[in-house]
């Protein structure tokens, strides 16, 4: 194999400029290295209500799933109508291609606002359990409300979904400082977080070479202001995960520097940032594109190491220098990350920089 096949979803809202933006990148770096990519657009999100009368249209998970991965700009399904059709592509996305690991890494660059200039950390979080309804039963919902004054949600920690990501975390950890914290609450979630660091020292035996710790979610969060340089990769489950990269991201510039990547243990990868769709900004040029490129960046450089190509590894670390590059000068950077570019000079910023 010595090409990628990749799908774009450009979503809602600032998905329109930032996906493009992402895509734009990824083709220049791909130029550079002669990694052979075959681009897909696939309709998602209200355009695709508007055009096709689902967010979701038929056809294309089943197109999907004949590729190596794609990118999915942000989705804002809390502001579908109530009609047949508006349907959130999330949890079908997530359980459809067993994408189990959220990994979501957090950096700060100079200049950019960052409350320290070391931080380096990356949060790998379980995407498929927890507290979330949509994730937690395959029927049904995991909330209810059995009277009026009382609401009950139920949270799943399984044995299997425990492993798959504490493994994944691994994996990363040992490509990096071979250090990795598990995030929990079993003094007090004494069986689901009990289960829950139990299978991450049990995968744990299979890589002696990285040193573990355990930090309480409570503690993690007031360590995270106090001294996140100490931490390198940090694995813990769904929604502890979904709050501590938010609050990592807002050490390091906020959520427009916050981006992510779905993995699982099948071949195909999910490039998605962290961030909603900002409807309040969208159209007007100066959403930030950093998060939604560095999740295109994140997944070249998956695929590369998941594929065998040196193409698309080297690809992605021409991305890598070309976007560190363009964040220094701040006439291309936006005005969240204190800036005065807009979407366009920040993505014509960094392609300058690969050379295209």
């Amino acid at each position: 194999m010595n090409h990628l096949t990749l799908g774009i979803l450009n979503g809602d809202d600032i998905g329109h400029e930032i996906v493009p933006a992402a895509v734009a990148v990824v083709k220049a770096a791909a130029a550079r290295t002669g990694l052979a990519i075959d681009w897909r657009p696939m309709p998602i999100g209200r355009s695709a209500l508007d055009t096709e009368g689902s967010t979701f249209p038929e056809g294309t998970i089943e197109a999907l799933m004949k590729m190596d991965g794609f990118i999915l700009g942000p989705i804002g399904h809390q502001a579908y109508p109530k009609v047949p059709g508006a349907i959130n592509p999330h949890p079908i996305l997530r359980k459809r291609f067993n994408l189990f690991a959220n990994v979501r890494p957090t950096r700060s660059y100079p200049g950019l606002g960052a409350i320290y200039d070391d931080i380096d950390l990356v949060i790998v979080r379980e995407n498929n359990e927890g507290f979330q309804p949509d994730r937690n039963v395959v029927a049904g919902s995991g909330e209810f409300r059995p009277s009026e004054d009382m609401t009950i949600s139920v949270r799943v920690i399984s044995r299997l979904g425990s492993s798959r990501v504490a493994r994944a975390a691994f994996e990363i950890a040992r490509q990096r400082k071979k250090k990795l914290t598990l995030v929990h609450k079993n003094t007090v979630f004494k069986l689901g977080c009990g289960m829950f660091v139990e299978e991450c020292y049990r995968v744990g035996k299979e890589f002696p070479d990285v040193t573990v710790n355990e930090v309480i979610v409570d503690t993690m969060a007031m360590r995270l202001i106090r001294d996140p340089q100490s931490f390198d990769v940090i694995v813990t489950t769904n929604m502890f995960g979904d709050i501590l990269t938010d609050e990592a991201a807002g050490l390091v510039g906020g959520l427009g520097m916050a981006p992510g990547l779905c993995i699982g243990e099948g071949a195909i990868a999910m490039a998605q940032a962290t961030h909603g769709s900002a409807p309040d900004i969208a159209g007007k040029g100066i959403a930030n594109p950093f998060a939604m490129i560095e999740s295109g960046r994140m997944m070249i450089e998956w695929l590369g190491h998941n594929r065998g190509l040196p193409q698309a590894i080297e690809a992605a670390a021409i991305m890598e220098k070309a976007i560190t590059a363009a964040l220094a000068d701040p006439s291309t950077r936006t005005r969240d990350i204190r800036g005065t570019g807009s979407t366009t000079d920040m993505t014509d910023g960094i392609l300058r920089h690969i050379g295209a």
